[in-house]
């Protein structure tokens, strides 16, 4: 971007100038949105006082000052709107576009004068064949220091794009009603929480020490666990879009589209755990998309490298060209055919062709023929021959060493010839195969997508990535316009670096007994992050600019704006810099070259073939982006597209040299772009880093699902999913990009969203004080005594306000949430169930990784289910991870059980204390309750060892409590027995 002393406004590319204490004007202090004075002027005179971005209001300040200064110059501000098509100036064009009354809109570009200016604009950037030229050009004429990507946003909009009425999509908050109770409750539960500690803390139970401390330890971090869940969630938004709009704006009838081309990544790893014929579902609703073809490539990652998926693969493009059409042809939803012909709702509703019932009939029996191609592929692969597989043409199959084997890529659509019956066009479909050799270390997903990146850079590089796991179809063939509705807005799209569509699921049953649809941190949780920075990358059904993967940062973000002291997205002073670590100096020193290089570099069509050498070494992107000039000139087109000078014949030669094995090496893949390594929750990590560059992110909640996924159902495969998450987290704590520290310098990470991401990686560790507590009942039980002393009125007023402000709480995040108490409650209950066992195996084998080095290796969860409904939520396969909450389980039982017989035993007096333990000892049972259901299970599936280990574990330790007691205060046993002598027996 043509560099300027002042930062330039977004809405008219004017420099936004300075204040009288020769600082930058800032209209929004929660965004720092570019605006400059005039056009802030012009919005507040047209009733809009929210800013164009983030939707919070202008600061009370800048209101007064606009106000006053626009009731003392109305007359000016008339003038120079009257005046409006004779002014050259470019805040004339934003005025004229935004009014309704001019006559001059009818126009292809709008206002007649801005048509003049963008046609200047365009004779002198082709004049520009050298950078010292464009310099000098910038020097000469201000017009120049309008941005590139200004010009181009303006003259792709219709006459109406720029007006209030007809944007892509608005910020909905939260009704005012509802949120300011929502926050009251918040602040009246932390203050109770204050006064509850000071209480135990000041009131010691001397009889059980040792109970009392470790009670009080537990309860503060559930605190600090609370405050970090629950405050990202105090501005929660809501989204609306309009894809009407989005069509009218870019699909003008006659004209050629101009939505943005996306390239979707589809992975799998195992075909025999990944079923091929999901796999192809997931596909065929990718190329049926409601999306012109040509902008849509889909890239099939076989990481796995099996035959098995590369033959389904074949399968599917042969299906595609019948089903593609029938989808489009009725409107079909969902377009996953196993998911549509297995839909139980009137297919003729909303039909009203003759013809569809015989050509859906016709569709059906051609899936089920596809269905049994694919089955058998899948059955033929059961056992692989011992001199391995071999392709038709009679040559092995590259691919029969998993761990050993050469790049493979090919094209099944997309090319000249691959249409579909009816002779229309197809979108791609391109199956890769990253190269595997020992010795490397390939990085599990992570790697495969990062591979994926460089692929599609080659031979398409659309602008936007989509990626779905292979068991994530699409269920709104429209969710993609859905995307664009926010990441094409001129205004809001800027700095988006994603979007993050929430995940739904099939084939759970109606009581979700797991929480496997985790509504609550869909529903909830997310939508609080949107009102921030926005939510977390969840590794599934998001929508990337490909340039954010790049490492390069938002085009509008400062070093515009220097960094205020009241402004809430600073995390660290900008006067600290000076002591800023030399290595980070390096990296921002880096980012910022290549910043620099995108727009400077951008339009490399003006050079010859050694000039853009030249230009690109100069760069040094080798160093960053690997060895591979036509890669390197990809990064450089930030709207998309195959450079020309690229020879089509070499493109899949190219494509195979960037998906080496070596390609990564002494390159910043996995450090600064791309998906980020270090942590087998590749997704947290690399939506964390965006965040910190200063990208936001959007959470999209259309009203039908835009995808829907499979599910583990069953609690051994729930179980090692909620693993497999915890130990990412806990690997992201104990690296460098723990986000305790990491990006501090920068400021560009606020700090409700630096909570939030905290709270992703230290969850796991609320295992160790949950055992804890859970195990508290049962000794209370055991020994007789008790964490809380006897209360007095005070302390039993706290304790009601207590939980009165928990209830509030949960029922006000409920109204504006809409989530079921059903599931809030189902929510509660597997965070005690994953936190006394997979969070803390996560704990304990991060440490193990860390100091040992020992990895663990999971295994795929399976995408199958038995044909029963819901047959596999009764199946108990052996894991250790049962042996914890199980004990737990038979632990606080048996303390039931030997409190009630101790109460008999003592008579009236200790029914009393015995009803506080048994309530705290039920606490337990109940959110271990379908733990216990599904460990039951049906037609006794529980495997034998697990009931033998925890029964031997919860005997043990209950033996050894009453015989050691160490928590409870001991006796004085020597002037007991000094008592006992001048007893007279």
């Amino acid at each position: 971007m043509m560099e300027s002393k002042s930062p330039v406004c977004n809405t008219c590319g004017e420099e936004i100038g300075v204040k009288p204490n020769g600082e930058f004007f800032v209209a929004c202090h929660e965004c720092s949105f570019p605006i400059c004075k005039a056009c802030l002027e012009y919005e507040f005179k047209e009733g809009r006082r929210i800013c164009l971005r983030c939707g919070n209001p202008y600061d009370e300040n800048v209101l007064d000052d606009v106000e006053i200064k626009t009731s003392k110059h109305q007359s000016t501000i008339a003038t120079h709107i009257s005046n409006a098509p004779q002014d050259s100036g470019i805040h004339a064009r934003h005025v004229s576009t935004v009014s309704t009354i001019d006559s001059e809109l009818n126009d292809e570009y709008g206002n007649p004068i801005w048509k003049n200016r963008v046609d200047s604009w365009k004779d002198k950037k082709s004049k520009k064949n050298k950078k010292k030229h464009a310099k000098a050009t910038k020097a000469e004429d201000p017009d120049a220091q309008v941005p590139p990507q200004q010009h181009m946003e303006d003259i792709s909009l219709n006459p109406e794009a720029a007006s209030a009425t007809d944007v892509l999509s608005v910020v909905i908050p939260i009704p005012r009603t509802k949120i300011t109770s929502y926050r009251i409750v918040i602040i009246m539960r932390l203050t109770i929480l204050a006064l509850f500690f000071h209480y135990r803390i000041t009131h010691p139970v001397d009889s059980a020490y040792g109970l009392w401390l470790t009670s009080v330890i537990c309860e503060i971090w559930f605190a600090f666990s609370w405050v970090l869940d629950q405050f990202p969630k105090w501005s929660p938004i809501n989204r609306e879009t309009y894809i009407d709009r989005l069509s009218a704006r870019f699909e003008r009838e006659g004209e050629q589209s101009q939505l943005a081309a996306v390239d979707f990544f589809v992975s799998t790893v195992d075909p025999l755990k990944e079923p091929p014929l999901i796999t192809a579902n997931t596909v065929l609703s990718i190329l049926a998309l409601d999306y012109p073809v040509d902008k849509v490539s889909c890239y099939v990652s076989d990481d796995g490298a099996a035959m098995l998926s590369f033959e389904s693969l074949v399968e599917t493009a042969d299906f595609a060209r019948k089903w593609v059409p029938f989808c489009k042809k009725y409107s079909i939803e969902p377009r996953a055919p196993e998911f549509y012909f297995s839909l139980k709702i009137d297919y003729l509703r909303d039909k009203v062709q003759p013809s569809f019932v015989k050509e859906r009939r016709a569709m059906k029996r051609d899936y089920e023929e596809f269905k049994i191609r694919m089955n058998a592929l899948v059955a033929k692969a059961q056992k692989t021959p011992e001199e391995g597989w071999t392709m038709q043409d009679g040559t092995s199959w590259p691919g029969n060493n998993t761990r050993d084997h050469p790049g493979m890529i090919q094209v099944f659509l997309g090319y000249s010839g691959a249409r579909d019956v009816e002779g229309n066009e197809l979108p791609r479909l391109v199956y890769v195969s990253r190269e595997k050799r020992p010795g490397y270390q390939h990085h599990k997903k992570a790697g495969a997508e990062n591979a994926l990146v460089r692929v599609s850079a080659v031979l398409t590089n659309a602008p936007f990535i989509l990626n779905l796991d292979c068991d994530h179809y699409v269920n709104n063939s429209k969710a993609v316009r859905e995307a664009m509705c926010f990441l094409m807005d001129p205004v809001v799209g800027q700095d988006v670096c994603y979007v993050q569509f929430p995940q739904r699921f099939d084939g759970i049953d109606k009581s979700d007994r797991y929480a496997n649809r985790n509504i609550v941190f869909f529903d909830v949780n997310m939508r609080g992050l949107d009102g921030i920075q926005g939510p977390v990358y969840v590794g599934t059904g998001c929508v990337f600019r490909r340039q954010a993967l790049y490492g390069y940062s938002p085009p509008s973000k400062p070093k515009m704006l220097p960094q205020s002291s009241s402004s809430s997205c600073c995390c660290c002073p900008s006067k600290k810099k000076q002591t800023q670590d030399p290595s980070e100096i390096y990296k921002d020193a880096k980012r910022e070259e290549l910043d620099a290089a995108i727009f400077n570099l951008g339009d490399l069509d003006n050079y010859d073939e050694y000039e853009r050498s030249m230009l690109i070494s100069q760069t040094s992107f080798e160093k960053t982006f690997g060895l591979s000039a036509v890669f390197i000139e990809s990064t450089l087109m930030e709207n998309g597209g195959v450079p020309d000078s690229v020879n089509p014949s070499t493109l899949i030669k190219e494509a195979i040299h960037v998906i080496s094995c070596g390609y990564e090496e002494k390159t910043e893949w996995g450090k600064e772009i791309g998906w980020i390594y270090g942590s087998i929750t590749e997704d947290i990590l690399t939506g964390f880093k965006m965040h910190c560059r200063g990208w936001r992110s959007i959470y999209c909640m259309p009203l039908r699902p835009a995808f829907k996924g499979s599910a583990p159902i069953n609690l051994s495969d729930r179980l090692h999913q909620v693993l497999r998450w915890a130990l990412g987290s806990v690997e992201i704590f104990l690296s460098r990009h723990c986000p305790l520290w990491y990006g501090c310098s920068g400021g560009r990470l606020k700090w409700l969203q630096r909570m939030a991401y905290i709270n992703t990686i230290v969850y796991p560790f609320t295992s160790l004080p949950l055992v804890a507590y859970c195990t508290l009942p049962a000794i209370c039980l055991l020994t007789g005594k008790f964490i809380i002393p006897t209360l007095s009125n005070l302390a039993s007023m706290l304790f009601l306000g207590l939980f009165i402000s928990i209830i509030l709480t949960s029922v006000l995040e409920l109204r504006w949430s809409g989530v079921s108490i059903e599931d809030l409650w189902r929510n509660e209950q597997f965070w005690v169930i994953g936190g006394v066992s997979a969070h803390l195996f996560a704990v304990f084998q991060g440490f193990l990784k860390m100091l040992a080095g020992l990895d663990t290796n999971f295994t795929v969860t399976s995408k199958t289910a038995e044909d029963l409904e819901f047959g596999e939520l009764y199946i108990v396969k052996w894991t250790t991870l049962l042996i914890p909450p199980t004990s737990l389980l038979i632990i606080n039982l048996v303390g039931v059980v030997a409190g009630f017989s101790d109460a008999l035993n003592k008579g009236y007096e200790a029914w009393g204390p015995l009803f506080g333990k048994i309530f705290f000892a039920f606490w337990v049972v109940l959110h271990l309750y379908p733990f216990l259901k599904g460990l039951m299970g049906r037609q006794n599936r529980t495997p034998t060892i697990v009931i033998l280990w925890s029964i031997l574990l919860a005997s043990v330790f209950s033996l050894v409590w009453v015989r050691i007691n160490p928590f409870v205060s001991k006796t004085d046993t020597t002037a007991l027995s000094q008592n006992c002598l001048l007893i007279d027996c």
